[in-house]
């Protein structure tokens, strides 16, 4: 039987594992993918598997197995195999006449996080549901091991593989953030060598004071103690996924009238929606706290980010239609951003701090010297000490906060026009992740939670929509209120 296997894998060649994903294979942080595709019209599985066939298959990741001690030298690689496509989609057998479409969606992911992956095969699957939920005709879910790629990587790929509901020939265009190098006003040579010199004190300056307490966390400093710090065993609890979608126009009104990103106005509402959860629960528990205790609360937010220039739609579209070769993999390094919470006054305040925040973190190296670290230490003392010190760091943290650009345009997975898209993570030590992901006109706000930390997780999600209907009202109050396009 182990003859035949070996036989029908054809390896062509392999690829060594870069440092991140041997991270992500290691068992104490074996962490996973999910993604949620709402369609407009019922599943057609035959039509995906045929699509899938001639994209996905293609990429190399997903047509290589992961051999741990077998590939070049003995050191973990990928080996290329003949991939079976049939063998990675998967169609339960679903009531028709189901009473609650929507938790049985709810209890089919949650239990799809406690089975692990099949090694034996590439690291991915996709489930196709013949169910209709609130906000689909049908679900789509594409579960992909971490170790295959960054979560920009992996959407950028996702996006290679469907193509505009208005142009079935024609790739998505994803929003670009118009990035600004500086303050436009100053001019003169003086001034730039004054501003220039300005900002590298600022930059060294700012990575000291982040890499101290990047050393901090790891040693000893932990969030304050509040209902949503993570417990021990965290990543081995079922995890519930749920998500909200709130409207686009909405966030890019609050973006515009104060002149600040698409990222500062969801972190200002997550923000703000943590504030609203976590004052709830106090009141819940019986130790109510006041506005300035809230304050003092120390609560942040372990970021992966992805040191790679990423990898272009056209680029990966071209690939998998030619079968070449594009630039791929695993390499991130952590940043520790400061979450605000507690009773604002004014709703505003929460964007202003997130912006505050964010503009203090774009002139920072954490990132870079913390994937150094990383890597230095994987390679003098090996994978299991550097899986310490990234478990330590996220079990001192309280969330795993992210934000990815999506398509403008409704696009189309294989014949499926997707109603709405809802990525997110398991596996890691955290009891609450945080995902938003634009699409079309919409932003998808995620959950994913320990029902054991947080039992509530609806309910948390109703405190984004309703934090944001707050911001947006106070901008109409003041008049601030100008629609430009992103």
């Amino acid at each position: 039987m182990g003859g035949e296997k070996n036989k029908a894998r054809e390896t062509v060649g392999e690829e060594p594992l870069s440092p991140c994903s041997r991270l992500f294979n290691s068992p104490d942080f074996n962490c996973a993918i999910i993604v949620i595709m709402g369609c407009k019209v019922k599943g057609n599985p035959p039509a995906i598997i045929d699509g899938l066939k001639h994209t996905l298959v293609n990429h190399p990741r997903f047509s290589s197995i992961l051999e741990m001690n077998n590939g070049k030298k003995g050191k973990p690689s990928w080996v290329r195999t003949e991939v079976r496509v049939e063998d990675h989609v998967i169609v339960p057998d679903i009531d028709p006449n189901i009473e609650s479409p929507d938790q049985y969606l709810e209890d089919y992911i949650s239990k799809l996080t406690t089975v692990p992956m099949d090694f034996s095969k590439p690291l991915w699957e996709i489930h196709l549901l013949c169910l209709k939920t609130s906000n689909a005709e049908s679900i789509g879910l594409l579960k992909i091991h971490h170790s295959l790629g960054d979560g920009m990587s992996l959407m950028s790929l996702f996006l290679a593989c469907t193509r505009k509901t208005s142009d079935p020939e024609a790739l998505p265009t994803a929003s670009v953030q118009k990035k600004q190098f500086g303050p436009s006003s100053y001019t003169g040579f003086f001034n730039k060598i004054w501003w220039l010199f300005v900002g590298i004190l600022r930059l060294v300056f700012n990575t000291f004071v982040d890499v101290l307490m990047f050393a901090l966390t790891i040693c000893f400093l932990r969030d304050t103690e509040t209902p949503l710090l993570t417990k021990p065993g965290t990543e081995l609890v079922p995890k519930r996924f749920v998500h909200r979608i709130i409207s686009f126009d909405d966030v890019k009104l609050v973006k515009n009238a104060m002149k600040l990103t698409v990222n500062d106005v969801l972190l200002g509402v997550t923000q703000a929606g943590l504030s609203r959860y976590l004052s709830r629960r106090y009141d819940q528990e019986a130790t109510p706290k006041s506005k300035e205790s809230m304050r003092k609360i120390r609560l942040r937010s372990a970021i992966m980010i992805n040191l790679r220039p990423n990898t272009g739609i056209e680029a990966l579209a071209d690939m998998m239609a030619k079968k070449s070769k594009c630039r791929w993999g695993n390499l991130f390094g952590y940043i520790l951003l400061p979450f605000s919470v507690g009773l604002e006054t004014d709703p505003l305040e929460y964007v202003r701090q997130a912006k505050v925040t964010v503009d203090r973190k774009k002139h920072s190296l954490e990132a870079v010297f913390s994937m150094a670290f990383f890597k230095l230490i994987l390679k003098v003392l090996g994978l299991k000490a550097s899986v310490v010190l990234v478990r330590k760091v996220i079990h001192n943290t309280t969330l795993t906060f992210s934000n990815v650009v999506g398509p403008k345009e409704e696009i189309t997975f294989h014949g499926h026009p997707l109603s709405y898209i809802a990525p997110s993570v398991f596996g890691h030590p955290h009891a609450l992740t945080v995902h938003c992901q634009s699409y079309e006109k919409k932003v998808i706000i995620s959950v994913t939670a320990d029902p054991t930390v947080i039992p509530d997780p609806h309910k948390m999600c109703d405190d984004f929509v309703e934090s944001l209907k707050l911001i947006k009202s106070s901008v109409l109050e003041r008049g601030l209120y100008e629609m430009e396009e992103v």
